[in-house]
């Protein structure tokens, strides 16, 4: 995930999530999270059992999360946000364990009658290219349950979108015509497309790196007759380092009511 992406992918989870984002800016946020929140995300158990034996007055946390070290302040506190960082993941699983999406809706305001609010399927998808070396390839695709239009870079136009777990005073939802199973197979049936066009040169190298270290395997045993177990096992720990694999894991996703030219501006 790049560092903007985690930093919409935060906002939008602690927004779905009835958290208050205390401090949005560039590079941070200070979310005040909510009992349900910090009973899932700040593992303090004995506390909360010690407050509901004692009826305590509860005190949530809150987190200061920083997604881009070189925008705040040097004596901010918090917890630095990047693809491998442990809360972030942790994040990524409570994502997974409560929904397996989220919803949320434009904000508008305005007072001349009811405003549409269109239905949008986002997918933030990683695929991963591997052998004895990984690259990931980061998608961010939108679908239009109406029409179904297609829309890449998804997330960075959701960025500049204000949105609300809500649906606001005097809008309705247009009712979708694609249902998001289909949709979500538009976009698998999308990124193997975007795949088959790839170079795959890295697994034919993957390859032969594998073979060359097969040939020195099978020298070093090749006076023995009959292969110890040692041999085995280093055959077997070649082929799942070289073995050429392609993973499309999703990340995030949810449903998103915008107005109609919100995407497009």
């Amino acid at each position: 995930m790049q560092q903007e992406q985690i930093h919409h992918f935060l906002e939008s989870f602690f927004t779905a999530n009835s958290c208050n984002i205390v401090e949005n800016e560039p590079g941070y946020l200070t979310v005040q999270l909510t009992i349900e929140m910090d009973k899932e995300l700040m593992n303090r158990p004995f506390y909360w059992h010690y407050l509901e034996k004692t009826n305590g007055a509860p005190n949530p946390m809150k987190l200061t999360l920083i997604t881009n070290q070189h925008q705040v302040p040097d004596d901010l506190k918090g917890e630095v946000m990047h693809f491998g960082a442990p809360r972030l993941h942790q994040i990524f699983h409570s994502t997974t364990r409560l929904g397996s999406y989220i919803r949320l809706f434009e904000k508008v305001s305005s007072t001349d009658g009811n405003i549409p609010l269109h239905p949008w399927l986002g997918v933030n998808i990683i695929v991963s290219y591997q052998c004895d070396m990984k690259k990931d390839q980061h998608y961010s695709i939108g679908l239009h349950l109406v029409s179904g239009t297609l829309v890449e870079n998804f997330q960075e136009k959701l960025e500049k979108i204000e949105l609300t777990p809500k649906i606001p005073d005097l809008c309705f939802n247009v009712i979708p015509l694609i249902k998001p199973q289909s949709g979500l197979k538009r976009i698998e049936q999308f990124i193997e497309r975007s795949i088959s066009r790839d170079d795959h040169s890295w697994a034919d190298a993957a390859r032969q790196r594998w073979n060359d270290d097969l040939e020195l395997l099978d020298h070093f045993y090749e006076d023995v007759d009959e292969k110890p177990d040692c041999y085995h096992l280093e055959k077997e720990a070649l082929r799942e380092l070289y073995e050429p694999q392609i993973n499309v894991s999703v990340q995030s996703g949810g449903i998103f009511y915008l107005t109609p030219q919100a995407i497009f501006r």
